[in-house]
């Protein structure tokens, strides 16, 4: 089973990228980090995908489960 996933990526050019898993084409340029976490997490909400924010150096940093976590928190 293939899991839908977005991440917010580092540009090589300065910046930071949303991009669709699996892709090569970035869906869209910002300048500053927050605002492509904060439009990523909205369409990965829409897309009900797991959201992956890297670093600077391409490791990821945090992920996020929106509406297919198979093991969801108890609580």
């Amino acid at each position: 089973m293939t899991k839908k996933t977005r991440h917010v990526v580092p540009n090589s050019q300065g910046g930071w990228d949303s991009k669709k898993g699996g892709s090569d084409r970035v869906s869209k340029h910002f300048d500053t980090k927050k605002e492509a976490e904060k439009y990523s997490r909205n369409l990965s909400n829409k897309e009900k995908s797991e959201l992956f924010i890297h670093g600077k150096d391409g490791k990821i940093q945090r992920k996020d489960s929106n509406g297919n976590d198979p093991f969801p928190p108890r609580g």
